[in-house]
């Protein structure tokens, strides 16, 4: 295939247009559906909710500035009864993890008869600091929870990252809705959502009397009363 890196008459191309090329050469010889279809998976939208599919460093895949890891490991005898125990307890409440400031999500899944585990989560940044995040910050649940995983070292051994990454299986495909906002941001713009509620309710007691004023605070209110449509 031909890349506009070598070929000069390729430079002034677009993104869009390098995509579509880029589609024909891999499927020009799928049906015109699954074309479309392809094309409908890399058009342009927002420009604020880039994303990329990049490295996340060591292992997986990144995002914007957000990363996934996803790792199959082999259970100890009775691993994945303790594990239900220890999940029924907290009635699935796992909090504490919030500790690790760049944590979206966190999963379980046991399968082959509960002999092995998937553990698949999300995250913000690259993938060393992610490890030495749940490391520092919340080592005793790691070691509570991974302990029933055969072979596992310890989170504060010296070969935890090796054990990681040797099961470590890297995503095909990624995608991430919002790939710019990390966790930080969310947290941040909850507050800014509160603060301006209880800030527009304030001033629906007390409209303000300067006619500009008014003007802004409806043009602010209509702009965030305005749905989010789901198609840029």
């Amino acid at each position: 295939m031909t890349d506009k890196t070598t070929d000069p008459r390729l430079q002034d191309e677009t993104w869009l247009q390098e995509a579509r090329r880029r589609i024909e050469a891999v499927a020009h010889d799928a049906p015109t559906l699954g074309k479309i279809a392809l094309e409908a998976l890399v058009r342009e939208h927002n420009p604020d909710l880039k994303g990329s599919a990049a490295s996340a460093g060591r292992a997986g895949r990144q995002s914007g500035n957000v990363s996934e890891l996803t790792a199959i490991a082999p259970l100890k005898p009775g691993g994945a009864e303790r594990l239900r125990r220890i999940f029924d307890l907290t009635g699935g409440n796992m909090d504490g993890a919030q500790r690790v400031s760049t944590l979206h999500d966190m999963r379980f899944v046991f399968f082959d008869d509960d002999t092995r585990i998937l553990f698949a989560t999300t995250y913000d940044g690259d993938w060393d600091s992610y490890i030495n995040d749940f490391a520092t910050k919340i080592p005793d649940l790691m070691d509570l929870l991974f302990a029933n995983v055969e072979g596992w070292p310890g989170i504060a051994s010296p070969a935890v990252k090796d054990f990681i990454a040797g099961h470590q299986i890297d995503a095909a495909g990624w995608f991430v809705a919002n790939p710019q906002v990390t966790v930080v941001d969310t947290r941040r713009h909850q507050r800014m959502e509160k603060a301006l509620d209880a800030f527009l309710d304030a001033l629906a007691e007390r409209p303000p009397q300067d006619e500009a004023t008014r003007r802004a605070l409806d043009a602010l209110t209509a702009a965030l009363s305005q749905p989010e449509s789901v198609d840029y």
